[in-house]
């Protein structure tokens, strides 16, 4: 089983660690992620799409024709890139107009989007390819811990082009995706609401943005969770560095370990907190992993 592997920005240039986490653990599973040379920005879909649609399509497209070349689907742990490759690769597949505008543009660059590759986010891999019984069978170890899950905004919707068949108001399949490992999933107040960073707004307003990650962390604790988990790097950074920002700027600690999915997946997979790269995040995480590990063994 092999995809091509779309990093994005975050990753590469802030969160290395969960890059590397994400090659070990698809390696223990057996999926080879491949390196996409030449892959640029998405780009955002949340900022290029919003002033200039065909250059927002074009870029895209672009970054889709490598994974062609390559023979593979694209795979992505970005829930923001996610968004912009699945959607342009689908309109391009559903409206020929765009697909011959698109091409005329890629044409001056020697490329030709074709339409042979689908589209991933990391959790649609280990639900529909992987399968859950089959991931949930190289747990080697329990997790016995109360976590609250962040779903982020592109992973559930525009529904029209995702594979979800949960409810986008009251999905469950990132829950099924951490059960088998012993983990238990609190629901808490706005869910579903975004991480605060999203459509520029980190940049733009950083206190706003840190408003919205400030009113989830809250209600985090206010469930009693121990671990914030995630499926987006960029979601990932908010919750992460955003706690440290939020210090700084307000003066408030919750202290709250975030972990990336395929991190949490490593640990019941029998991987350290170090070999999942923990001691880099920003807000301290191999501590209350290590004893949330050595409580679970008890």
């Amino acid at each position: 089983m092999e995809y091509a592997f779309f990093l994005g920005c975050i990753a590469p240039n802030r969160y290395p660690n969960l890059e590397a986490a994400t090659h070990k653990v698809m390696n223990a599973l057996g999926v080879k992620l491949l390196d996409m040379e030449g892959a640029s920005c998405c780009p955002a879909p949340g900022v290029l799409r919003s002033f200039h649609r065909e250059l927002w399509l074009a870029v895209g497209a672009r970054n889709i024709t490598i994974a062609e070349e390559m023979g593979v689907d694209i795979t992505t742990m970005c829930s923001g890139c996610y968004a912009t490759l699945k959607e342009v690769n689908d309109l391009l597949k559903e409206r020929e107009e765009l697909r011959k505008k698109v091409n005329e543009a890629l044409s001056k660059i020697g490329r030709e989007y074709k339409g042979t590759v689908e589209v991933k986010h990391i959790l649609e891999v280990f639900y529909f390819d992987l399968g859950i019984d089959e991931v949930a069978s190289q747990v080697k170890r329990k997790i016995s811990a109360k976590a609250a899950l962040h779903y982020g905004c592109h992973l559930i919707k525009p529904t029209v082009h995702r594979r979800w068949t949960d409810s986008c108001e009251d999905p469950r399949f990132f829950e099924a995706l951490v059960e088998f490992m012993g983990v238990t999933p609190v629901d808490y107040r706005d869910k579903l609401m975004c991480c605060g960073a999203g459509g520029g707004v980190r940049s733009g307003s950083p206190e706003v943005a840190l408003t919205y990650t400030m009113n989830k962390l809250e209600s985090m604790r206010e469930v009693g969770a121990e671990l914030l988990v995630n499926a987006c790097q960029f979601c990932h950074l908010q919750f992460d560095l955003g706690q440290v920002e939020i210090k700084e700027r307000y003066g408030k600690e919750y202290n709250i370990p975030v972990i990336f999915y395929t991190q949490l997946l490593g640990l019941a997979m029998g991987f350290s907190p170090e070999e999942m790269g923990l001691q880099y995040n920003r807000v301290e995480a191999v501590s209350p992993v290590k004893a949330i590990l050595e409580r679970s063994a008890e």
